[in-house]
């Protein structure tokens, strides 16, 4: 291997990697040149090498010290050569952390990790969502893509930012999107309805297209969407307008002494809803008997679906079928 091929390796390292091998190369040749100047003082090559580390950082322990002449010159030349290169190193170890947390706001370090969420569109509601998930399980890695941010402060906001259009290949790849959990993708309700709903839906298409198993949660404002956004590759669609539109509803005629919104936001915050394959045993058996069954596993029976037609709350003696699937509330675990 020549001259030339060992410097185009060492120049493509990283710029740390090259400073570290550097000082390892300096202090090995001033402890070896100590040794052979002073072999009384420095018996072996590597108390000379533990010399020159102690003399270049500083530290100076006086458990090895030069003492002729020569031994000294050597000592200053160290000094004047290693002490520069050790405190160059710690400095840019310290400004590269920096320089990396910068990076990290502005959303340019690509994601490495795996079996993370992905949340797309950063608004109100997502800001909510992420605490809700940390909340729920400190643990989860989420990543945040968004191209109206310019900035996301990473001790604020504990996650991995992303800057970049969520519906260019290239933006998933830097949020590793074939490795990814879940994907939410929240509307845009700075646009209009259906330029929101076009943007979700393209959205969905590419997440699609770089991962064809990752669930996809996408939020669409328009029912005249809802089509396409199936057909794109979403695998659960928020209808968020038709949600409100029934919470306003209720907030309107509700009795003064109920509040509906704030028992749905309570409810919704500890629990979560499931559907379930009827048990055989509970085939033929009324409802009131599957409240009871169902409370001993700590889930609350509120209905059931039966040929796409939705049952909640049915009467107590309403006979329950082989093809049903029930609806039940169960705390988080």
């Amino acid at each position: 291997m020549n001259i030339e091929v060992i410097k185009h390796i060492y120049f493509r390292l990283p710029v740390i990697v090259r400073l570290l091998i550097t000082i390892f190369v300096v202090m090995i040749f001033f402890g070896i040149i100590i040794h052979f100047v002073e072999p009384a003082q420095f018996p072996s090559v590597f108390d000379g090498v533990w010399w020159a580390f102690v003399t270049g950082a500083t530290v100076g322990y006086g458990d090895y010290v030069p003492l002729t002449f020569f031994g000294k010159i050597i000592g200053i030349l160290l000094i004047l050569s290693g002490g520069g290169l050790l405190t160059f190193y710690i400095t840019h170890i310290s400004s590269a952390t920096i320089q990396h947390e910068q990076e990290l706001s502005r959303g340019n370090v690509a994601f490495k990790a795996r079996d993370h969420v992905i949340f797309i569109g950063w608004n109100e509601r997502t800001r909510q969502l992420v605490k809700l998930t940390s909340d729920h399980d400190p643990s989860i890695e989420i990543v945040l893509i968004d191209r109206t941010l310019n900035h996301l402060p990473y001790k604020q906001f504990p996650v991995h930012f992303i800057h970049g259009d969520a519906s260019e290949d290239a933006t998933l790849q830097q949020a590793n999107i074939e490795m990814a959990a879940h994907i939410v993708i929240a509307a845009d309700h700075t646009k209009k309805e259906r330029r929101a709903d076009h943007n979700t839906i393209l959205t969905t298409v590419a997440v699609r297209g770089n991962n064809k198993e990752v669930p996809i949660i996408a939020e669409i404002l328009s029912k005249s969407q809802i089509e396409n956004a199936a057909r794109a590759g979403a695998s659960t669609i928020i209808r968020s307008n038709d949600f409100m539109s029934v919470l306003l509803y209720h907030e309107l005629f509700n009795k003064k002494e109920s509040e509906p919104y704030e028992t749905i936001l309570q409810l919704l915050s500890s629990q979560h809803f499931v559907q379930i394959t009827l048990p055989k045993e509970l085939d033929g058996k009324a409802f009131q008997t599957g409240v009871v069954y169902f409370s001993e596993k700590q889930h609350i029976l509120l209905g059931l679906i039966r040929k796409q037609k939705w049952e909640i709350n049915p009467p107590a003696d309403f006979k329950l079928k082989e093809d049903d699937t029930l609806i039940a509330m169960s705390s988080h675990q």
